[in-house]
């Protein structure tokens, strides 16, 4: 039989049919002298096949896993350094500079203490430069979208401020 080759069938052979096939051949190359089929009375069924592991099981999900980790850390590296550089932190900052800082002494450790830094005067901004600057602000209140009616009526309370400003012949010194 073993001469002739694989067998081809016309017509798929049942479970049963199988089932015997592999019993034939399962006797035939175990050896009758074997003293641990004899000690249980039959045939020693054949130890379960290993199970893979779940990293080779699902080894198709491990590059959509990597793509979506990397989209995710890149919109929050992209979308935290975007938050970083806004005016509005800028202006908080150089707010926080300016406040002199608080001590502690060394004979009152509970009472605290403003330390005594001058204030810098700084030069006059000339007018040229600061009607320009009072444009640029114009500008970028226009081009704010507000949200709600009330802070549509404050930002046109800002924008008419402005030009009066920009109108007037000479400008306050602040």
């Amino acid at each position: 039989m073993s001469d002739e080759g694989p067998k081809l069938y016309t017509n798929k052979p049942n479970k049963a049919q199988v089932k015997q096939a592999q019993a034939k051949a399962k006797d035939f190359t175990v050896p009758p002298s074997s003293s641990s089929s004899a000690s249980h009375g039959g045939s020693v069924p054949p130890p379960p096949p290993p199970k893979e592991s779940f990293v080779r099981r699902n080894k198709f999900l491990w590059p959509l896993l990597l793509t979506v980790n990397l989209a995710v850390g890149g919109y929050v590296y992209f979308r935290t350094k975007k938050d970083n550089t806004s005016p509005s932190s800028e202006e908080t900052e150089t707010e926080t500079k300016t406040v002199p800082p608080l001590l502690v002494t060394a004979e009152k450790p509970h009472s605290l203490a403003v330390a005594a830094e001058p204030v810098k005067a700084r030069e006059p901004i000339p007018e040229k430069e600061q009607r320009e600057l009072f444009k640029w602000m114009l500008d970028e209140k226009r081009k704010v979208k507000p949200k709600d009616p009330e802070e549509k009526k404050r930002m046109d309370e800002e924008k008419a401020i402005l030009k009066q400003f920009i109108r007037a012949k000479t400008i306050p010194n602040l």
